[in-house]
């Protein structure tokens, strides 16, 4: 009898990530199931296996290939100086759907204005790599310390300034903390081994993965609308609504009247439905979508 093939082992981020990686994957047609205590996950398609590990060591096991693919941050990638190929990005977090940052942080009073005020100061950060790294680019020698959490109670008695991340801002400012500069910008990225990406089978595996976690993360802020609409008022609504680009129109057996679909941010449905209203749409209704492939 034949071996039924490998299964793709993934790896998924456990900690601050692991809820909202759950709901992509199962907004994406990959719903995982795992106990409160387990590090394996339970996916539904026969093909996938994997485990939870911190985001932070993903790249590494990635690289070194007991992972076939894997999501975690472009930062953590950058600091592991990981070998591995670069899928797709897709941006979302725990707070928001929108890039965080790694800033160089210190306190409001603090006379530190620019890095060159860093020369023989301690900086307190958990990407001490990248922070090394950046602060060479700088030509500035200063002590970089590991940082195992809370890094922005630190400073100023145990550190003079620190590199944290943020997606809002809203710690930083609550600590009476002062950003002086960014290190880099950072979003969860799907990376792969270089041996699996090179595997015919592997790889459309994972190009299959990336391309349903984008359609999720696309249509998390859309929505369908479809209405009836005066056949003689259609010119006139697009002009007015410029957010209904490129509507699907269809006839009705009404001669007189259009059936129109399309998609809209949800956003502004608020805004779109009245207006159709009011220029004698009519039978309007909005509806969800799961997923949006481009």
């Amino acid at each position: 009898m034949s071996q039924s093939p490998a299964k793709l082992m993934i790896g998924l981020p456990k900690g601050s990530l692991e809820e909202a990686t759950l709901q992509l994957f199962g907004r994406a047609g990959f719903p995982v199931a795992k106990s409160s205590r387990s590090y394996r996950p339970s996916f539904d398609d026969p093909a996938l296996d994997g485990r939870f590990i911190r985001a932070q060591e993903v790249a590494r096991y990635v690289e070194h290939g007991f992972f076939d693919c894997g999501l975690t941050g472009q930062d953590w990638v950058a600091e592991n100086a990981a070998d591995v190929q670069e899928v797709c990005e897709l941006v979302y977090s725990r707070a928001t759907a929108q890039k965080s940052r790694w800033v160089l942080c210190v306190p409001e009073a603090s006379p530190i204005q620019t890095a060159k005020d860093l020369a023989g100061k301690r900086i307190a950060t958990e990407l001490v790599e990248t922070t090394r790294r950046w602060l060479k680019s700088k030509g500035v020698t200063a002590e970089v310390e590991f940082s195992w959490g809370a890094t922005e109670v630190k400073v100023p008695e145990l550190a003079d300034a620190i590199v944290d991340i943020t997606e809002t801002g809203s710690s930083i400012k609550a600590n009476k903390l002062r950003i002086v500069d960014t290190l880099l910008e950072t979003t969860t990225v799907l990376i792969a081994n270089k041996a699996a990406w090179a595997d015919p089978a592997r790889r459309a595996k994972i190009e299959q993965i990336a391309l349903m976690l984008r359609g999720a993360l696309d249509a998390q802020h859309m929505v369908g609308l479809k209405f009836n609409l005066p056949k003689a008022n259609l010119a006139k609504v697009a002009a007015a609504l410029p957010a209904l680009r490129n509507p699907t129109v269809s006839p009705l057996s009404d001669e007189a009247w259009v059936a129109v679909e399309t998609l809209i941010d949800n956003r502004q449905s608020r805004e779109i439905i009245p207006g159709l209203k009011a220029h004698g749409a009519e039978g309007i209704f909005e509806y969800s979508i799961n997923k949006l492939v481009r």
